[in-house]
């Protein structure tokens, strides 16, 4: 049974075996524990005023932590972790030029709506590597949007485009909204192209990044935190 987030280490690609000193093979090449280490002691500033055992690789916090919550950090760590290393060798296959690495110390911060639109691991993995912003933005980019689908989208979302005054009279177009109450499709058709193409970027991103976990191996303590095989899986967004 194909399990979340690549494949387990007891059925690994190749033949190959991860070592304790590892926390994962990508494509039978070793993925260090330092690297899950270093970014688990990384000042991390996470969505909202704070960040949860799911969503968060803050250092350890005043109060002692649950050993399945620090088990299920780390897990979710090595998924960010290996994102951005899947994403620096996708831009590296493809000849895009990575902006340079930011300090530790710099990490961005993860917004509340990312998380809710993307999980929490793609938005971590987002703010913390820029080959995957870069890869992404590529992507993006290389969607093309037809504009029969703006137009659907125009059609389909009238509660969208209300005029200010509209709003302010409380009309709404399900009850009759007069054309003069919608803002012309020609005034708002770059933004929704904009958006549908950053729709299609994000879920081309999303289908990369399953197909590349398919070559990743885990090491046990690293597993994706919603593997059913581990006592603590968990798989919240």
């Amino acid at each position: 049974m194909e399990r979340p987030g690549g494949v387990h280490e007891d059925d690994p690609p190749g033949g190959h075996r991860v070592r304790p000193e590892h926390a994962a093979l990508i494509d039978g090449e070793p993925l260090p524990r330092e690297r899950i280490d270093s970014f688990l002691d990384t000042p991390y500033r996470g969505a909202g005023n704070g960040a949860t055992s799911h969503n968060a690789p803050a250092p350890a916090r005043r109060q002692p932590e649950a050993p399945s919550v620090a088990r299920q950090r780390r897990r979710w760590a090595t998924q960010v972790v290996v994102t951005d290393e899947l994403a620096r060798r996708a831009c590296s296959q493809r000849g895009l030029t990575v902006p340079e690495e930011v300090s530790p110390a710099s990490v961005l911060a993860v917004a509340e709506t990312d998380v809710a639109d993307l999980g929490s691991i793609v938005a971590a993995a987002l703010a913390h590597s820029p080959a995957a912003r870069t890869l992404l933005a590529t992507l993006e980019a290389e969607q093309t949007v037809p504009e029969s689908a703006v137009r659907d989208y125009y059609d389909r979302n009238q509660d969208r485009y209300l005029t200010p005054d509209a709003l302010r009279r409380g009309v709404t177009p399900f009850d009759g909204a007069d054309p003069q109450d919608i803002r012309p499709y020609d005034e708002v058709r770059d933004h929704i192209a904009r958006e549908l193409r950053t729709a299609a970027g994000r879920q081309a991103f999303f289908g990369w990044l399953d197909q590349a976990r398919a070559g990743v191996t885990y090491s046990h303590g690293h597993e994706h935190p919603g593997d059913p095989s581990h006592p603590d899986h968990e798989h919240r967004h």
